[in-house]
């Protein structure tokens, strides 16, 4: 049996969210088929009151064994460092997250605010929230850079605004089994079998980005969204569409322009208008080009792309 207690911190519950409709495997299978014992989550924990107290203090005093401390939302720490902002079960909810970080085998920090403090890290950060061990970028985060759980990893960071639930239900399992050393971490902490590929790996517009036809328009079946309304998918660590999401579609399939959420840097822009859905362009040329592409050589594709375009990559080919 493998004990896993799940805190959110300021978070606004979407990671739970996709957690609860995880299918392979679903939550049910973690359960009654991988041997994890949830010993509290804030969706699906029946304690309440001073019954959670004793639950949270006897895994920090060594009682009940925490095999796994998964982590959802940003660690608040304002106002001062004292984290009253953001409390929890008569305490700073930082102060739990110090006290049961150092008695868990393994923690994973899940979505982008427990990764890298997502929105609410955003300027000029009010909360003082950062991610677990990282703020953006940065190395450290609340608990450290040099910070290793009882098994000896780092945090596990799976982000995402949010995570897909089959990431996260996975790398439990990876856990629960002894598996988890069979999986790399990349030099932000994010396990490669689901973050070494970028979003545009399996996208269905591939064709079009190759011979740069594009859409202006929300919801087309037609045409790359790189080109004209902002796109990430060429830059973004993710396997969206390799995963699919509800094993049916993603962003990019549905005619919506990938954000890079698993990205340290996002929200990018700081979400200024006109920059969330509109390629920002220098003289025709997209500022962020995919990565390893230089603009020298972009412009230079690109007149040979268009030049060789075929008719059919200006329809829709998948009307059915």
């Amino acid at each position: 049996m493998v004990n896993v207690l799940w805190l959110q911190g300021a978070a606004c519950s979407g990671n739970t969210m996709s957690f609860l409709n995880a299918e392979e495997p679903t939550v049910c299978d973690l359960i009654a088929d991988f041997g994890i014992n949830v010993l509290w989550h804030p969706s699906l924990g029946l304690e309440l009151g001073a019954n959670l107290q004793k639950l949270l203090w006897d895994c920090i005093n060594g009682k009940i064994p925490l095999d796994i401390l998964v982590f959802e939302g940003s660690v608040v720490q304002a106002p001062n460092g004292t984290g009253t902002w953001n409390r929890f079960a008569d305490r700073p909810m930082k102060d739990w997250l110090t006290d049961l970080s150092q008695v868990a085998s393994f923690v994973v920090a899940v979505g982008d605010c427990a990764t890298w403090g997502g929105i609410p890290a955003m300027e000029p950060n009010p909360s003082d929230s950062t991610g677990l061990q990282f703020l953006k970028r940065k190395e450290g985060g609340f608990l450290g850079t040099e910070y290793r759980s009882k098994a000896g990893l780092p945090v596990i960071n799976i982000p995402g605004c949010p995570a897909h639930p089959d990431w996260i239900t996975q790398i439990l399992v990876a856990i629960a089994t002894g598996r988890i050393s069979d999986i790399a971490l990349d030099e932000l902490n994010r396990p490669q079998t689901f973050f070494k590929s970028f979003t545009q790996t399996g996208c269905t517009r591939n064709v079009h980005f190759a011979y740069k036809a594009s859409t202006a328009e929300f919801g087309q079946r037609k045409g790359c969204l790189f080109y004209d309304l902002g796109c990430r998918g060429p830059m973004t660590h993710s396997s969206c569409n390799r995963i699919l999401w509800n094993r049916v579609s993603s962003k990019t399939r549905a005619g919506m322009p990938c954000l890079g959420c698993t990205e340290p840097e996002f929200p990018f822009h700081d979400l200024k208008p006109g920059t969330v859905f509109k390629t920002q362009t220098v003289l025709g040329v997209p500022k962020e080009l995919p990565v390893g592409m230089n603009k020298k050589d972009y412009a230079l594709l690109t007149i040979v792309a268009k030049d060789a375009t075929p008719k059919w990559a200006e329809e829709d080919i998948f009307t059915v």
